[in-house]
């Protein structure tokens, strides 16, 4: 890639959005923890400075080594960015008497400042700190004010060097997108030249250069990433590649043989492989949902294994893996991290495999996958599709998994999402799903009682699954669906709709 950008993350919650802020201006960058950056800098024309949880006077502060970026490359410098600027470059950094969170409008911007192009006194910006730089560092011009903090933005005299103490990556700071197109763009002369079509040309001529002809196995979902996946290696080596899709006995209500139809016609070389026996034997009597997604992994990996040896000479194995899953499975700032939980299709494989990794979409956040994968022609159907777990019902079904569960399991998603289509809702939401509660509840149908299972319906937007937002669906929709899920699936006498947000929930329960 030419014209990157490199984010340097000290593990601010607002990193991803940082990233997602600079390709909308169709720019590259990428993220990489601050005390692991990149060997060669070389083909990074800018560099931003994250936030961080931390404040640069406690001891165990991340300090990054700026040697050979500051004065030498473009740098802004965000929040807890700007405040190591100033705390290590002649300047002071210290507590402010309020913690400064939330909404600011900017009261002075220096007149004629470029970095400050096209955006007025008045801007509303958001703060997120509490610490405040009271002094700039060595050669700091400041260069805007809001009525609480003096210095809320400066630049070093002599230097393409940039800091706020404000976020503008947040959709709280109105002008953030223009202030980092202000440096990326006009200050840093960066070309915004990163477009769905350039990627496609670009990520297709690195295939055909990486595997030359060498045979590729491809495991198919029916979803978008793998899908998208799928059409570039094609267009990169053709009939070398092998797609598989294997029904492991946790998709959704005939979406087995729904998905092999839909490959027809995209000339794509696909072979359905139905091992749904062989994961449901495995899983039985198991309820840990970690335990779970291994074995699922673990079983995926055997199948693919199985297969792989019926193509001769199959050299790598393609995932659909995406940038959010890159992120959350490994540690922002790249120490020991918790792991919320473990990504189906990001790791390396076992030894017995003896195939290389390929990976084409992993720099891509979701939205971004779908844009490449409408610039390639794909049907708006497929793109559309809310995304769907690797371990598929597994981790919708709390608890131990039987046959019994996934078929109940598979009516209840199937009335909820043929429902969320029929009503038109389908396209505004993200994602959505049931699952099944461990529990029972008592219920009352005709003059019988009955003690029968709960399920909780899940729908969120978001743009990327980094953050989301559950859907306010209508009432009257809830209560047509949760009559239909009642009266139709038995087993079922009680359906509860869940209203909580990621963070702090996830979008998935297990």
């Amino acid at each position: 890639m030419q014209n990157n950008v490199l984010i340097l993350d000290f593990g601010s919650q607002y990193t991803q959005l940082i990233a997602r802020r600079v390709r909308e201006l169709n720019i590259f960058c990428e993220i990489k923890p601050y005390n692991k950056p990149p060997e060669d800098l070389s083909i990074y024309n800018a560099v931003i400075l994250s936030g961080s949880p931390f404040s640069v006077r406690a001891e165990d502060a991340p300090h990054p080594d700026l040697s050979e970026i500051q004065g030498k490359k473009p740098l802004l410098a965000v929040c807890y960015g700007a405040q190591y600027l100033a705390h290590f470059k002649g300047g002071n950094v210290s507590p402010s008497n309020t913690r400064e969170y939330g909404r600011a409008n900017l009261s002075y911007i220096k007149s004629g400042e470029p970095f400050f192009n096209n955006i007025s006194e008045g801007s509303q910006v958001w703060m997120s700190h509490s610490d405040t730089i009271k002094a700039l560092p060595t050669n700091g011009i400041k260069l805007a004010s809001t009525n609480d903090v003096e210095n809320a933005a400066y630049k070093i005299e002599g230097e393409d060097t940039y800091a706020i103490q404000f976020h503008p990556e947040v959709y709280h700071s109105t002008d953030g997108k223009q202030l980092l197109e202000n440096f990326l763009v006009n200050i840093a002369g960066v070309t915004q030249t990163w477009t769905p079509d350039a990627f496609v040309d670009t990520t297709v001529d690195y295939l055909r250069e990486k595997i030359g002809d060498e045979k590729v196995i491809l495991g198919l979902s029916g979803g978008v990433d793998s899908s998208v996946a799928a059409m570039l290696l094609h267009k990169a080596i053709g009939k070398n590649l092998h797609c598989i899709f294997v029904n492991n006995g946790l998709l959704r209500k005939d979406e087995f043989p729904s998905v092999l139809k839909q490959y027809e016609g995209m000339g794509l070389n696909v072979k359905g492989v139905d091992a749904s026996a062989r994961f449901l034997d495995e899983l039985a009597g198991e309820s840990d949902p970690e335990k779970k997604r291994k074995i699922i992994g673990r079983v995926f990996i055997e199948v693919f294994d199985d297969e792989s040896h019926l193509v001769t000479n199959a050299k790598w194995l393609a995932q659909g893996t995406i940038y959010p899953d890159v992120i959350e499975s490994v540690s922002a700032t790249g120490g020991p991290s918790a792991t919320i939980k473990s990504h189906h299709n990001v790791g390396g494989l076992p030894d017995f495999m003896k195939l290389s990794v390929v990976e084409p979409l992993r720099m891509l956040f979701k939205d971004e996958v779908r844009r490449v994968g409408s610039s390639m022609g794909l049907d708006p159907l497929l793109l559309g599709r809310h995304p769907f777990p690797g371990p598929g019902l597994a981790i919708r079904i709390l608890g131990d998994i039987t046959r019994e569960k996934v078929a109940i399991l598979q009516e209840v998603d199937a009335i909820f999402i043929n429902g969320l289509k029929e009503a038109g809702l389908y396209d505004d939401v993200w994602q959505a799903g049931a699952m099944l509660l461990p529990v029972n509840s008592v219920g009352v149908m005709g003059d019988e009682r009955t003690y029968e299972k709960c399920v909780a319906l899940r729908a969120v937007e978001s743009t990327d699954g980094m953050t989301a937002d559950w859907v306010n669906l209508p009432y009257e929709f809830l209560q047509k669906t949760s009559n239909d899920i009642i009266n139709k699936v038995r087993g079922v006498n009680r359906v509860v709709y869940d209203i909580s947000s990621k963070p702090p929930a996830t979008i998935e329960w297990e």
